[in-house]
C-alpha cells in the first residue's frame, strides 16, 4: 500500500468576541490525514463519501482507489474548529496528490461551501491570526497578544443549533457597540497591543444569545484569573477561551483547573503554521 500524502491541520478559535464570522486564530492542536492507494481488497477500501474530509478532497482530486485514514485530536462540536480542520486536511491532501499549487484563498473558496463560513477554515489553512471576508483572507499576525487557555466542557454544541439562537436583527446600539470593539480587535491583532486586545473582548451581536449553549462564559468573566485580559466563547461554544498574558498562561491555567475540576483545561498556544504536508 503506497502512501500518497500525510497532512495535518490545526484547531482554531473563532470570533474572539466581536469578530463574528471574520476573526480566528490557529491553535497548536492537530488532526491528521493519511491518503494511500487502495488495495482493492473489499469494501473497507472504499472511501466514505459522507465524511467531510473526503468530500473536501473530492473537490480537487478523484477519491476512487484512495484510502483515507484520519486521526482526530480536536474535540468535536466544542467550538474549536474540528470541522474546519477536517476540511483543510482534505483540501491540502488533494492538492499534494494532484500536484496543485492552490493559494489559501483558492482553497478557502473550495472549502467554504462545505464549512458555511470562512473564519475557522481560513485559520486552519493559513495558520496564525486571520481575518476573512467572503473568500478573502488577511493573515495579520503569527500570534494574538495573549495565550488562549481553553475550558472545554463535556457537552457538545452543533453550529447549526448555536446559529439558530441568533436573532434576525439586533438593536442599533448593540451593533454600534460591537462595531467599535471589532475595530479595536483588528487594531489589537495587527499591533500586538495587550491593552487594545483587552478592551476589544466584548460583544453584543452573538455572545448574549449563546448563553444557553455556553453558560460557563459569564461565570468565568465574573471571576477572571488575576491579570487575564478577558474571556470569549470559542466559535459556537460551549468552550470558553480565557486570554492570558504570555508570561502568566501557566498560572492562569492552574487557577482555572483548580476552580473547575470537572472541566478540561487546555493551554493552546497559537500556531503560526496552518495545514501542511508532513
Amino acid at each position: 500500500m503506497s502512501v500518497l500524502a500525510r497532512v495535518r491541520a490545526p484547531a482554531s478559535t473563532a470570533n474572539l468576541g466581536p469578530g463574528f464570522d471574520c476573526a480566528a486564530v490557529a491553535l497548536d492542536l492537530w488532526n491528521e490525514l493519511e491518503v494511500s492507494e487502495g488495495d482493492g481488497q473489499g469494501d473497507e477500501t472504499e472511501p466514505n463519501l459522507g465524511h467531510l474530509g473526503v468530500q473536501a478532497y473530492a473537490r480537487l482530486a478523484p477519491v476512487e482507489g484512495r484510502r483515507f485514514s484520519f486521526t482526530d485530536r480536536i474535540p468535536r462540536e466544542r467550538g474549536l474548529g474540528s470541522s474546519a480542520a477536517v476540511i483543510a486536511l482534505g483540501l491540502v491532501a488533494a492538492s499534494v496528490v494532484a500536484g496543485l499549487t492552490a493559494s489559501v484563498e483558492e482553497l478557502l473558496a473550495e472549502g467554504i461551501a462545505l464549512e458555511g463560513h470562512g473564519d475557522n477554515l481560513a485559520a486552519a489553512l493559513a495558520g496564525g491570526v486571520c481575518l476573512t471576508w467572503g473568500t478573502r483572507v488577511a493573515r495579520v499576525a503569527d500570534r494574538p497578544p495573549a495565550v488562549p487557555v481553553a475550558l472545554v466542557p463535556d457537552s457538545t454544541v452543533s453550529t447549526a443549533d448555536a446559529r439558530a439562537a441568533l436573532p434576525a436583527a439586533v438593536p442599533h446600539g448593540d451593533a454600534t457597540f460591537t462595531a467599535s470593539r471589532a475595530a479595536l480587535l483588528g487594531a489589537a491583532l495587527a499591533s500586538g497591543s495587550e491593552e487594545l486586545f483587552a478592551e476589544a473582548l466584548a460583544d453584543r451581536i452573538h455572545e448574549p444569545y449563546r448563553t444557553a449553549t455556553a453558560p460557563l462564559l459569564q461565570a468565568v468573566r465574573d471571576r477572571l484569573p488575576a491579570r487575564a485580559l478577558g474571556a470569549t466563547i470559542s466559535g459556537s461554544g460551549p468552550t470558553v477561551i480565557v486570554w492570558a498574558r504570555p508570561e502568566e498562561a501557566s498560572q492562569c491555567a492552574q487557577q482555572l483547573a483548580a476552580r473547575y475540576p470537572d472541566i478540561e483545561v487546555l493551554t493552546l498556544p497559537a500556531s503560526p503554521e496552518g495545514a501542511h504536508a508532513l
